[in-house]
């Protein structure tokens, strides 16, 4: 969808998160692609893709022990690798495929393929250290790609996506340095915020905002990345740094971003709308408590709320809000939106809700079944993500439209 964007040929290399920019003006009724050339882009990508969904699936399950179900630990200290599991295996694979889709080349899948590696490597009860070597090696190749795609595009959302780059690779030298994971955290979180403000930044542009505008994001997203890296020297100071540029750039996001217009349209452009707007919300709930909680733990409610204010909240209704986009650009398999896809939105959203009130109140009862009806949520949007894609399949078995350039 390079007609919306400034940078001519290379403009589909500026997408980090969502990479089409006219998903949230309708195109993502996707149709299907060519048949012939979708099974050959499939085939190659989806070793990188059953990496990533074995890392969530991962750390889901990572998740539920956390939680204290009494569950089979499948290998020892599993529930302590669940955020680097789902944020760098799942979520860093997929990110880092989706540039490598983008910049058409074939080095930069070092990233997404480092990424799935070194969870992997985690996920088997590995030497600890080489898995944490491969995830920062990851980090490494994302801000090399982050680099090439920012020469080829310069604009500022191509930087704020860059600075996300940095973070990653930040939070996981750190991590591989001794860092307690309750300390990497705000890093980790900046990696995958500052990747979708800077996409959310390059789709403001349909919107038309005078330049002040676009320039009024930089000093939230520069605290937010400031406050995350002084974590680890002052955490107190950094995290309610970082807090108020969580609650910038979320109010930001509600005055610019195409979203409030696109809400409008109904169909799969609502739908997405709704699952951005939902999470911008969420955004700022995190912001407020990063400023009024002002320090890490690494335990407690509080700290649960702070991190899965931004993780489930935001982040992963960004995921079911750009799925129906992601999938047919990068694996070139269609997936038409359905209306069953508010059921698991609405059960994340009312999920969070209950865990985070159940925390306030001290109701470990409330904030457990909160954080299950969370995943629950995940898996079934991931199950009728895939029913929507097979139904698409088999109802047009010869499919219009292009599958798009292939990588070179």
């Amino acid at each position: 969808m390079a007609e919306l964007s400034e940078a001519g040929p290379s403009a589909s290399a500026a997408s980090g998160f969502g990479a089409l920019a006219a998903a949230d003006i309708g195109a993502a009724t996707a149709v299907a692609p060519a048949r012939g050339r979708a099974p050959s882009r499939l085939a190659r990508r989806l070793p990188l893709l059953a990496l990533a969904l074995v890392a969530l699936l991962a750390g889901l399950w990572a998740g539920l022990l956390r939680l204290g179900l009494d569950l089979p630990e499948l290998r020892p200290a599993l529930a302590g690798l669940h955020g680097p599991l789902l944020v760098l295996g799942f979520l860093g694979t997929q990110i880092g495929l989706e540039r490598a889709v983008a910049l058409r080349r074939r080095w930069p899948y070092l990233a997404p393929a480092a990424a799935g590696a070194g969870s992997l490597w985690l996920l088997l009860g590995l030497p600890l250290a080489a898995g944490q070597v491969l995830l920062a090696a990851a980090g490494l190749a994302l801000t090399a790609v982050s680099v090439s795609i920012h020469r080829l595009a310069p604009d500022l959302h191509n930087a704020v996506m860059g600075l996300g780059a940095v973070a990653w690779l930040a939070g996981a030298v750190a991590w591989l340095a001794g860092e307690q994971i309750s300390r990497v955290m705000p890093l980790l979180a900046a990696f995958l915020v500052l990747t979708i403000v800077g996409e959310r930044l390059e789709l403001s542009r349909l919107r038309r905002p005078p330049a002040s505008a676009r320039l009024l994001l930089l000093g939230p997203v520069l605290a937010f990345a400031a406050g995350a890296l002084l974590v680890l020297a002052d955490p107190a100071a950094g995290v309610r740094l970082a807090g108020a540029g969580l609650l910038g750039q979320a109010l930001w996001l509600a005055r610019y971003d195409v979203a409030r217009r696109t809400i409008r349209v109904p169909g799969a452009t609502r739908y997405m709308a709704v699952a951005l707007l939902c999470g911008y919300a969420w955004l700022a709930v995190a912001g407020i408590v990063w400023i009024i909680r002002g320090d890490l733990l690494g335990a407690g409610f509080a700290y649960d709320a702070m991190v899965h204010a931004i993780f489930i909240g935001f982040v992963f209704s960004m995921v079911f809000a750009h799925a129906p986009v992601i999938v047919p650009a990068v694996l070139g398999v269609a997936l038409p939106y359905r209306p069953s896809f508010y059921a698991p939105l609405a059960l994340l959203h009312a999920g969070l809700l209950l865990r985070l009130a159940g925390g306030a109140l001290g109701s470990v009862e409330a904030w457990r079944w909160g954080g299950v009806a969370g995943e629950v949520a995940i898996v079934a949007f991931l199950a009728l993500a895939a029913a929507s894609a097979l139904r698409a399949r088999r109802s047009s078995p010869a499919s219009r439209g292009p599958a798009g350039p292939e990588p070179a």
